[in-house]
């Protein structure tokens, strides 16, 4: 085995827009100081922007025992380029032993580019991270072939090991205000090259939908619906609750709502207070998705069905009738 004794600590990529910390970052503070702990090693938050030092304080907070600050106009919006070029910086820099990255639409252009920069590898959208005791490798597991098997992949060869990582897997960082972090203000020059692009608009997306891994109330249909003009149900229902949308996979190929609705282990894992399915059979993909949420309610007509095995409650009916009739009570005491 290579001479890693250089690559210290567990760094993390700190995603923020507009001076807002992604709730993934907090997971995966969580997540870091576990792996610190096994490896006796520090954890190290890196975030970049400009005009974001307000947020070393809520990084603080969450765990991070070493905050790396890059603050600069070239990083005012998140463009690949000066990004990656800060994130490759870092890791040339300070010689990490692990990166970790949120698997969201950033985390998922950046890391791969950083990781082709540092000649490492990279390891997307796992949903499980552990240390080997024995030889101190990064164990990350993802799902494979469709989401029926799950592969742990290991980076024996080359420094930092690194990986994307699903929001909504891992239990967010418990704040500390009394937490210490030293802060390093760190700037590695940023010059305009040919793979600079130019944001000329951002169109933002005005439903929660699109953000369902940090919704607390979740309304999701599957097959049982039977159609696209039957999902109103499931949207009525959700806006009776104050709640989002989702789906299981087959209301997605079945193309009556977006991928990004998806909840299971190839769409996005959710941890709401409460999770409503209705006609979902509960397969193993699907319930891997769901199964932390605080609160779960099944509605399906096939009393066997699986999901009511993970239910809480659980209630044996025609979704066409069970569903209005909630409208209708949640609507009246309104």
């Amino acid at each position: 085995m290579k001479d890693f004794a250089q690559y210290k600590g567990v760094y993390v990529f700190i995603q923020q827009v507009e001076g807002k910390i992604a709730p993934v970052s907090f997971e995966l503070l969580g997540k870091a100081k576990q792996l610190a702990a096994a490896l006796d090693e520090e954890v190290t938050a890196v975030v970049m922007g400009c005009g974001i030092k307000e947020l070393v304080g809520e990084l603080e907070t969450y765990g991070a025992d070493r905050i790396i600050l890059i603050d600069d106009p070239a990083l005012q919006s998140y463009t690949t380029e000066p990004y990656t070029h800060g994130m490759y910086s870092v890791i040339n820099e300070f010689n990490p032993e692990i990166v970790l990255y949120g698997a969201t639409t950033i985390g998922r252009d950046l890391a791969p580019r950083v990781s082709a920069r540092v000649h490492t590898g990279l390891t997307a959208d796992c949903t499980k991270l552990e240390i080997d005791a024995d030889t101190r490798q990064l164990m990350m597991t993802r799902p494979a072939f469709g989401g029926n098997l799950m592969a742990t992949i290991l980076c024996p060869d080359f420094r930092p090991q690194m990986a994307t990582v699903r929001p909504g897997v891992m239990e967010r960082a418990e704040a500390n205000p009394d937490n210490r972090a030293e802060l390093i203000e760190y700037n590695p020059g940023f010059e305009r090259n040919d793979r600079y692009v130019e944001i000329i608009d951002v169109i933002k997306k005005s439903s929660c939908s699109a953000d369902i891994s940090s919704a607390e109330i979740l309304v999701s249909g599957g097959r049982g619906v039977g159609s696209k003009e039957n999902f109103k149900l499931i949207y009525d229902l959700a806006e009776a609750l104050g709640g989002c949308v989702s789906a299981s996979r087959a209301a997605v190929d079945a193309g009556w709502v977006d991928k990004e609705l998806q909840v299971g282990q190839t769409g996005k894992t959710v941890r709401p207070k409460l999770y409503i399915a209705v006609g979902i059979s509960g397969a193993i993909q699907h319930v891997a998705g769901m199964e932390e949420a605080e609160l779960i309610i099944a509605i399906n007509r096939d009393e066997t069905a699986p999901i009511f095995g993970v239910a809480d409650y659980g209630i044996v009916g025609d979704l066409n009738k069970v569903v209005p009739m909630l409208i209708k009570k949640l609507n009246d005491r309104k």
